[in-house]
């Protein structure tokens, strides 16, 4: 990786980790736009090793709010979803990856902003787990559906349990990956070299958790999200 790419995806990952360390969404809906924009060929792998500190972290630190039956059937439908996302990636080129990145990150964020409020039970946190296994897998993005299921729960409730869904889902959809031949060495160098801008960013996240606007934060993530999904749509076209 460039020196000129390592330090504009670091800023983008270090904003990212604070982003999700404080509202509990928001990493891969602003890291995979960007590596899809400089460095296509490292997604999804890059993003899925980095989310793996940094929802051990979340989830740990407020582990006595997570929510545990919803996040059971959540994996249950994140496992099946998984299959999903495999295909997309063996029937894409690295081109068309980028086109569904965009895409994708568009449409979850629209979704996310349009959903009107309602009180989830076990189909719609099974079909979260299943939309969240085929996106995450191929892309790197699985946070819209569950930020949508939890979106009026309370925010501790919101970070640990999300959390907890993507660190089982990202040693499911990386251990597939593995066992598929979709990860190389040069991903993992990249996840490595990136790893000092995530620990700053969810060290920094642990000084405003408790205090910060989610609200805005949220808003902060969809507009920036819908702006780096056009601009990754319109770099592959």
């Amino acid at each position: 990786m460039s020196m000129q790419h390592l330090i504009l995806i670091s800023l983008a990952v270090l904003i990212a980790a604070f982003v999700q360390g404080a509202s509990g969404v928001g990493f891969a809906l602003i890291t995979a736009p960007v590596i899809g924009l400089l460095r296509p060929e490292l997604l999804p792998v890059c993003v899925l090793v980095l989310m793996l500190p940094l929802n051990l972290y979340v989830a740990w630190r407020e582990r006595s709010a997570i929510d545990r039956t919803g996040a059971s059937w959540i994996t249950a439908g994140r496992v099946f979803g998984t299959a999903g996302g495999l295909w997309v990636l063996a029937v894409l080129s690295a081109n068309h990856l980028a086109l569904f990145v965009g895409l994708s990150t568009v449409a979850a964020a629209l979704v996310t902003l349009a959903m009107p409020a309602f009180s989830p039970g076990r189909p719609a946190f099974v079909a979260a787990g299943l939309i969240t296994g085929v996106t995450e897998t191929a892309t790197g993005i699985g946070g819209p559906p569950l930020a949508l299921v939890y979106q009026h729960h309370a925010p501790p409730v919101v970070r640990s349990t999300i959390a907890l869904c993507f660190l089982v889902g990202e040693v499911v959809s990386l251990a597939t990956l593995l066992a598929m031949g979709r990860i190389d060495h040069t991903q993992l160098v990249a996840a490595m070299s990136l790893l000092p801008a995530l620990f700053i960013g969810a060290a920094l996240s642990r000084m405003v958790h408790e205090r910060i606007n989610s609200r805005f934060l949220r808003a902060f993530v969809q507009v920036f999200a819908i702006v780096s999904g056009l601009v990754l749509l319109v770099h592959a076209i």
